[in-house]
């Protein structure tokens, strides 16, 4: 069974077409890395997969389940798009145990377990609001990974981090593609591609093209 399939993807805003019949197959167990401009596509692309958004035409297929159809969204996904936004007043393990109830399948010591993961002490009673840009990301990581999800949906992962950060959240995602989750990240830091992805696609105006084919950089 693939992860994910998409057929005929189009996503049309007034008269602007976001997606442009975007075509692919995604199998399970790897990493996929996306990259391109600013306003490409990429976060439409990833919002259509995750159930967030309703295409104008085509069809999302995650598990063999059509999103839309079959799940409002996929049944196991752990996802960062643009900003991670938690609750200010609360803990960073206030924050990821009220999203936990959400499911209620994984313990406070599986929410500590990913905290500390992400290199964050879990017993840390500083709120939300006082956390740095790094530490933030490094909380929305963890929230992305703690329920073990099979797809995992990142945008700029490494958004943020220093460079022990970045080394940080790499290793995490080859353990998780190790693990047998299979992985979408989109990033404009060139390493993060060629280091982590199994396979790489640019996205360009709309369109989505395997890396290789015949497009020219901008």
């Amino acid at each position: 069974m693939k992860a994910v399939e998409i057929r005929h993807l189009t996503k049309i805003i007034g008269d602007k077409t976001i997606l442009d019949d975007v075509n692919l197959e995604l199998e399970k167990g790897k990493i996929y890395g996306f990259h391109g401009r600013n306003g490409s596509g990429k976060t439409m692309l990833f919002r259509a997969i995750s159930g967030l958004i309703k295409p104008t035409h085509g069809d999302v297929i995650v598990f063999g389940k059509k999103i839309g159809k079959d799940i409002s969204f996929p049944e196991s996904l752990g996802l960062i798009i643009e900003n991670v936004g938690l609750w200010n007043q609360w803990t960073g393990f206030q924050n990821l145990k009220f999203l936990a109830s959400i499911k209620n399948i994984i313990s406070d010591e599986e929410i500590k377990s990913a905290i500390k993961r992400v290199g964050l002490d879990p017993e840390d009673k500083r709120p939300y609001k006082k956390y740095s840009l790094g530490m933030k990301q490094r909380i929305g990581i963890a929230q992305a990974i703690m329920e073990k999800p099979e797809l995992i949906i990142l945008d700029e992962p490494t958004n943020s981090l220093d460079t022990d950060g970045v080394k940080l959240v790499r290793n995490i995602l080859l353990e998780e593609k190790e693990r047998g989750a299979t992985i979408l990240i989109a990033s404009h830091i060139k390493e993060d591609i060629d280091m982590l992805c199994d396979c790489k696609f640019k996205v360009d105006n709309g369109r989505v093209y395997r890396e290789g084919s015949d497009i020219k950089d901008e």
